[in-house]
């Protein structure tokens, strides 16, 4: 247990947040080490006069953060920082936050959702509040979402659509149908920061893949897979991914030239879906037999329509059915019924054109201020891919930046294995208004400007 404590006077309103923000100084430090258990919360309380509550709340905060872990019985450790979430807490206003993925947002969001709402109020079917069974009231729904998925190009009956609420659901229940316990998941050395600790908790094995500038490199699947024991690869294809990329459909046929030599499943994150203009044919729509298939809502309308589609094998599809069941259970009806609505009216398809607008306006304000700068991004992507010189400490930087009004996410938090080539940091473009990302992409600017002087790990 750390005896490290934080300094009662120098606390500010409210209380929990700034008792949390001190311990996550002491952490990013090292003060607080990886695996440290935290002192008991009435422990606390009592040292530093302060309310069971209000320690409690700085301890909650701390886990939402990604720093900390809370374990019944045990109490709260310190998580190490291959396993913390890439994102910093913003800090009552003060901070910008570039750290999160969202989408850009505006009233009209507020409005739509008001309005969603208030159709529900008057149209919702009796079983969206009652049923307690997904096949009592999702089947109808799964006829629109076959419907929205063939827009897309993507020929899915179904029966082979389980619908979830939001993607990280159906990653879950994609990587636990696809992949067996014990078994190897092959990924991008750069790849979903959620990944990792998913593939810990489950027992799995995450082998790094190569990848240039086309994505997943074909010859660096098929030489892990030539080792006998990958199960499935995972694929940001959409420039959901880190670097922001989008595969050509040359590369993506290779890919699947190499699975189906292998006989390995392919797992596709392609929650950008709609979003990405003239986008490739989907891996789905490739290999039908082995991908299972993940597209999803909250990035490209608006995070509180947390909702994904994932579409798998028609041999898988009772398997991914229980596996959902024993992790999620049913998506929340009601949320459904407003997606088929939402999808029926056009809502949708005028969100996703909004967000594509409004994105466009974002790299452009991202491409003025960061003007000779090295960076990746796509024209549709909620975020760049910031590289950083050679002699940069990532998670320095992220400190730095956050000290200067500004959190970004490290590069560590994606990436497998050692690292190859230089440092770089995520910057999310649609997770504050256009003043805030030009004040935020000004620090990171300043920063960098300044960069002939070593970044060095703060001790």
């Amino acid at each position: 247990m750390t005896l490290w404590i934080p300094d009662r006077a120098t606390l500010t309103r409210p209380a929990y947040l700034s008792l949390a923000e001190q311990l996550a100084q002491a952490i990013r430090r090292g003060t607080i080490a990886p695996g440290d258990r935290l002192m008991p919360q009435r422990q606390l309380a009592d040292r530093l006069d302060l309310s069971l509550q209000t320690v409690s709340r700085a301890y909650e905060e701390l886990i939402r953060r990604g720093l900390v872990s809370g374990e019944v019985g045990r109490g709260s450790f310190v998580l190490p920082p291959e396993t913390r979430a890439p994102y910093l807490s913003q800090r009552s206003g003060e901070v910008v936050d570039l750290s999160i993925l969202k989408p850009v947002t505006s009233r009209l969001h507020v409005d739509r959702m008001r309005d969603g709402m208030a159709w529900l109020a008057q149209n919702m079917p009796a079983q969206d509040a009652l049923s307690f069974r997904p096949n009592s009231v999702l089947p109808p729904h799964r006829n629109v979402a076959a419907g929205w998925l063939a827009r897309g190009g993507i020929d899915a009956a179904p029966e082979r659509i389980v619908i979830t609420d939001g993607a990280t659901p159906a990653i879950s229940t994609a990587v636990m149908t696809a992949v067996p316990p014990g078994g190897t998941l092959a990924a991008a050395r750069l790849t979903h920061h959620l990944l990792i600790p998913l593939a810990r908790y489950l027992g799995l094995h995450l082998e790094p893949l190569e990848v240039d500038d086309d994505g997943i490199v074909p010859a660096s699947l098929d030489r892990a897979a030539r080792r006998g024991s990958v199960a499935a690869v995972y694929l940001q294809p959409s420039a959901i991914n880190p670097l922001a990329l989008v595969s050509s459909v040359a590369r993506r046929e290779e890919i699947v030239a190499v699975a189906r030599r292998h006989d390995l499943m392919i797992i596709e994150n392609d929650v950008l879906n709609a979003l990405i203009k003239d986008r490739p044919a989907p891996f789905v729509a490739l290999a039908p037999e082995r991908v299972l298939h993940i597209s999803g809502f909250t990035k490209i309308t608006l995070p509180g329509l947390r909702l994904a589609y994932l579409v798998v094998p028609e041999r898988l599809a009772t398997a991914a059915a229980n596996r959902h069941l024993v992790t999620n259970w049913i998506a929340t009806p009601v949320m459904v019924e407003l997606l088929s609505h939402w999808i029926g009216d056009g809502t949708i398809a005028e969100l996703i054109d909004w967000q594509r607008a409004a994105l466009a306006e974002r790299h452009a304000l991202a491409a003025e201020m960061l003007r000779g700068m090295p960076f990746r991004a796509h024209p549709q992507s909620l975020h760049l891919w910031m590289e950083l010189p050679a002699h940069t400490d990532e998670d320095a930087f992220v400190a730095q930046a956050h000290s200067g009004g500004v959190a970004v996410a490290s590069g560590r938090a994606f990436r497998l294995g050692e690292r190859v080539g230089g440092g770089a940091v995520r910057i999310a473009l649609g997770s504050t208004d256009a003043a805030g990302l030009r004040r935020g992409l000004g620090v990171v600017r300043d920063m960098l400007a300044r960069s002939a002087e070593p970044v060095l790990p703060m001790i």
